[in-house]
């Protein structure tokens, strides 16, 4: 969990600093196990979110606004009746403990003064917020604890508070780091002395104890008691640098936060204070989160469509293949038409020469004992007639079903690569206007005013070409059908789903750099992209049509070439010049 014990004394001693002698004049519930607080304080209205949430547990300043239920819960409605109108005395958090307590001054019904404790506690999935009285005697909390969830400790309304256990750690500021590590036995990887140190150092997080491995010049006891007691003297000296760490192999991916100095582990971004840090983070995880959860919906959206598209597919491959040889049929009616007079009625099979056949092959051919001769070669130039149309039509939905394979597979490809929620939210539009989702369909002329929709990327060559890239299939149609001139070059990936790219001419001869670099900016934003050789068509604007009738994004082209590339990362990201992150 990134809030540890250390997290807990800074942030408590920034909230003292901001908000001592404050006035709460606002209490929120956004959420079930969240909390808004407003406060009036040294000339400045503060928000101070805190979270009982079982992934999310926190306390902080925020400058992010939540929208709020249109009836309060009820813990919220105690929350106003006894904290709106008080003033904040003090923020603490004892001995690295993950509980911090807000002592308010208030006034109950009496008008008499009293002081009540807001206890956070900051347990994962134990996370709580309770409001407790001057006796120690809780009046109510966000979530209720009774004997049947915990025979050790009950929170309820009426009943005693008592702290959470404290585990049996060193606190920091009583580790003898000269002496530390040696009760630990063999700790033969720097995962076992990460462990060790988690197990036995109160407030210590995972990252701390990774920081202090990785920051050891080697696994000597001695070099590891160096820079344990190197972190020890920042903590106690307060030597706070509030940052976010990333993970190293992608700067987007968050990995971590914290109030101490993380120089050792991924890549970091500094912030001003812990509540600003904080903010971002759970924001910026928050906003990933619901992206994912987004794209997961519409991942399964597709994936029933494809898998229902190929069954559809197999049933109707299979009516094609039952009907590949009805030919026969017509020629079973022929020969008996031409030999009925040799004939005679009642026969079980009818043993005709084939005179089509080069050679003298005999046909056996099944007869209808019931019915007259003239009556089973209908017969036959019936089935011949029904297996006949049936190839026609099931050959048409083949090839229907072909098209709707391809275009769902490229809009499966297309999410694959989304990043933010206007993206996702032209995606979800388009199946929504293609009836693969349920929803209200937009017309298309109506689109622009309804909601403004996301704007494809933008590359430059390193001989100065603009080059724009669709991430989906209205970006597409909007690239290639409007923003682009007659003379631009159009590219796209062979025989895979991927963007549409464009390279603006501006009245200007594209050069064979443009292509090569956008025909990799292609390759890599397509479903080949990890391919090591990929193939790209290029043709000018003039020679693509969209398919009459065809689906978003679906087009034909002409008089083009073809480049072989390999996509490459780094080449794609020196191009772009900017990113959509709405």
């Amino acid at each position: 969990m990134p809030f540890d014990g250390i997290v807990a004394k800074c942030i408590s001693e920034e909230l003292l600093n901001v908000l001592a002698d404050g006035r709460i004049d606002k209490v929120y519930q956004p959420e079930k196990d969240e909390i808004t607080i407003g406060i009036r304080a040294k000339g400045t209205s503060r928000k101070l979110v805190i979270s009982a949430s079982p992934n999310n547990p926190r306390i902080h300043l925020t400058e992010i606004a939540k929208e709020n239920p249109a009836n309060a819960p009820l813990f919220c409605m105690i929350l106003r009746k006894y904290l709106v109108g008080g003033k904040i005395l003090s923020v603490a958090a004892l001995d690295f403990e993950r509980v911090i307590t807000i002592k308010v001054e208030s006034r109950n019904e009496l008008n008499d003064t009293i002081v009540l404790d807001l206890i956070v506690e900051i347990m994962g999935r134990h996370s709580n917020i309770i409001l407790v009285n001057d006796k120690k005697i809780i009046i109510d909390a966000i979530k209720h604890v009774d004997n049947k969830i915990s025979r050790v400790r009950e929170v309820a309304p009426a009943r005693h508070y008592a702290a959470p256990l404290s585990q049996d750690k060193i606190s920091p500021a009583d580790i003898d780091c000269a002496e530390f590590f040696g009760d630990s036995g063999n700790l033969e990887t720097r995962a076992d002395v990460e462990k060790y140190m988690l197990s036995k150092i109160k407030g210590f997080s995972p990252l701390i104890c990774k920081e202090i491995s990785a920051s050891a010049k080697s696994f000597s006891t001695e070099d590891l008691r160096q820079a344990l007691s190197v972190m020890i003297k920042m903590i106690l000296s307060e030597v706070y640098a509030p940052c976010i760490v990333f993970d190293t192999d992608k700067k987007e991916k968050l990995f971590d936060y914290h109030c101490l100095p993380i120089e050792n582990i991924g890549s970091k971004t500094d912030f001003d204070s812990m509540s600003a840090a904080m903010d971002e983070f759970y924001y910026s995880r928050d906003k990933a989160e619901r992206i994912a959860q987004k794209k997961s919906q519409l991942e399964k959206t597709l994936g029933n469509c494809l898998e229902r598209s190929r069954k559809k597919l197999a049933i109707r491959q299979k009516t094609l293949k039952d009907v590949e040889d009805r030919d026969r049929f017509r020629l079973y009616g022929e020969l008996i038409i031409a030999n009925i007079h040799q004939m005679k009625a009642g026969q079980k099979f009818a043993e005709l020469k084939n005179y089509y056949s080069e050679t003298d092959e005999i046909v056996k051919i099944p007869m209808k004992e019931n019915i007259s001769l003239p009556a089973n070669a209908q017969r036959y130039f019936k089935k011949y007639a029904k297996a006949k149309s049936t190839f026609e039509h099931t050959t048409k939905q083949i090839k229907e079903n072909l098209d709707e394979l391809k275009y769902l597979e490229s809009v499966e490809h297309q999410l694959s690569i989304a990043k933010n929620h206007n993206e996702i939210g032209d995606i979800l539009q388009e199946l929504i206007d293609e009836r693969y989702v349920n929803g209200r369909a937009k017309k298309s002329p109506k689109r622009k005013a309804a909601k403004k929709i996301s704007e494809p990327m933008e590359f430059k060559s390193s001989d100065g070409f603009l080059i724009f890239v669709g991430k989906n299939n209205i970006q597409n149609d909007m690239l290639t059908m409007k923003m682009s001139s007659l003379k631009d070059m159009w590219l796209h990936i062979k025989d895979f789903p991927g963007s549409h790219v464009i390279i603006r001419s501006d009245g200007k001869e594209i050069s064979d750099n443009a292509i090569n670099q956008a025909a990799i900016i292609a390759a890599f934003y397509s479903k080949a992209s990890q391919s090591s050789t990929v193939s790209i068509d290029y043709t000018q604007v003039k020679n693509v049509k969209k398919i009459s009738g065809g689906k978003p994004g679906m087009v034909t082209y002409k008089n083009f070439k073809t480049i072989v590339v390999t996509p490459e990362e780094h080449i794609v990201t020196s191009l772009q010049l900017k990113t959509n992150n709405v």
